[in-house]
């Protein structure tokens, strides 16, 4: 009987709505530059390790993986976070996108 009554006070429906809660609050976000034609593997690195703060090997890993899949995710965060990031990005003639 003891079981039954843990079974009747649990509401599942209670926990779903504090948990989707959480998600939000803590929401990352994906900053992703796209391939183009336009820009040379040198400036594109150069920028990664301006903009982003990144090392020069992960500023070239990620141009690689621009180059040959067409796009990116080179930093993780919060909105608020990305968005200048996002901004010196396209800044220097770069395709970015906050995800």
């Amino acid at each position: 009987m003891a079981t039954s009554s843990i079974l009747a006070t649990y509401a599942p429906e209670q926990e779903s709505e504090v948990l989707l809660d959480d998600v939000q609050s803590s929401e990352m976000n994906e900053l992703v530059v796209y391939n183009d034609d336009v820009n040379t593997f040198e400036h594109v690195i150069q920028t990664l390790i301006q903009v982003c703060q990144h090392t020069p090997e992960q500023a070239e890993q990620c141009t690689w993986i621009i180059h040959f899949k067409g796009k990116c995710t080179v930093k993780l965060g919060a909105w608020e976070d990305l968005k200048p990031l996002r901004q010196g990005i396209c800044d220097k003639g770069i395709s970015a996108e906050i995800l």
